[in-house]
Parts: C-alpha cells; structure tokens; sequence
C-alpha cells in the first residue's frame, strides 16, 4: 500500500498576464518561494493556506482536501481527517522555515472549501475543510489576514507571497467537469492510500 504525501508543484510558467514567474499547484500539492513570484491554484472543495513571512516574504500555498467517511471526524485526534489535515499544513509550515522564515512572523490567508461536488455535498466536505484549516491556524497561533470561504463556486487563486497579495476569481459558469472529475479522483486516494506519518515542527 502507498503513502499518501504532498508534493512540491513542479507546473512552474511564465504567466503573461501577469507578467510574473508562476507556479501552478493541484490537490495534493504546495509550492514554497523566497522569489518575487505567484503561486496559482483552482478549488472546489479542497482549501488552501497562503502562508508567509510578513517580515522576509518567504511564503508558499498548500491545496488539500480531508477524506470524507465515517472516520473523517475533525474533533479526533486520531482520525484519518485530522492526521492528513495536520500533515498538509505542517509540510508547507516546516519549507518556509527552512528557508528561514520564523514562526511568530507567520500570517495566513485561507481559501476554498466551496460546497461545489455533488457526491460531497451530504458530507459536508468543504464546511469540514473549511472549519479545520480555520481551527488549525488559530491553535497554532498563526494569523489569518484573509479569507475568502465556502459558498458554492469553484475559485481561482493567485498569491504573491512577496507581498501578500491575492487576488480571488469566483467560477460561476464551469463549462467543463474538468475541476470535479480532479477533486473526485483525489478524493478517491484516500481509500486506498494511508496517510504520511507525523511531521515534527521546529
């Protein structure tokens, strides 16, 4: 059986509109950068943390999504939800850090968790998400500066960790089934993948 991990984006362009290096991350994925770039990313149900240092600029973005199921109890310790939640959110926190960012000049800003997937719409996914990222930062003592949460449209996020600027787009026409069929297949990962072990901060 594999282990479900994060893994560095490796979709890096040259965004013409906005005339910026730019990285472009899925589910499963985060990018992290100490360079005057963007980080883009599509969501549905999935959430993602904008996380820098206010002082240096090193900043990164993470996109995941909890596992639905009978486990996936946010208020366990032990759940499977809570264990992949921690691990997404501690992977990005431990790069930035390497790359010299100090913890207490953190600050975040959140997004995503729409309620946009039929199948996930009874389990609540993106309320799940939504509320876990938001109880995660305030425990861990790091800022929320922004967010921009559930609601029923897709959203396209772009972030300019150097300065801490994003700017959202709400999908409200999706013409293809592109964003769904993603979120549904990596959702499916999770019946079949364990998770990572557990990720020590400094």
């Amino acid at each position: 059986m594999s282990v479900m991990q994060e893994e560095v984006a490796t979709n890096l362009y040259y965004d013409r509109t906005f005339d910026s290096e730019a990285a472009k991350i899925g589910p499963g994925e985060y990018y992290f950068t100490d360079q005057n770039m963007m980080i883009v990313t599509v969501l549905g149900s999935c959430v993602s943390a904008c996380i820098r240092d206010s002082i240096t600029g090193i900043g990164g973005m993470n996109h995941f999504m909890l596992p639905e199921g009978a486990k996936a109890d946010i208020d366990s310790p032990v759940s499977e939800s809570m264990r992949y939640g921690n691990y997404a959110m501690e992977v990005l926190i431990n790069q930035l850090m390497r790359q010299g960012a100090k913890r207490e000049n953190l600050e975040a800003k959140i997004f995503g968790g729409g309620n946009v997937l039929r199948s996930f719409t009874t389990n609540m996914v993106g309320d799940r998400n939504a509320e876990f990222v938001k109880k995660y930062l305030t425990e861990e003592g790091i800022r929320i500066t922004g967010e921009d949460l559930l609601d029923v449209y897709p959203r396209k996020v772009y972030y300019f960790p150097k300065t801490g600027k994003v700017m959202v787009k709400k999908l409200k026409q999706l013409n293809n089934y592109t964003l769904v069929k993603r979120e549904e297949a990596y959702s499916r990962k999770f019946k079949t993948n364990d998770v990572a072990g557990e990720v020590d901060l400094f």
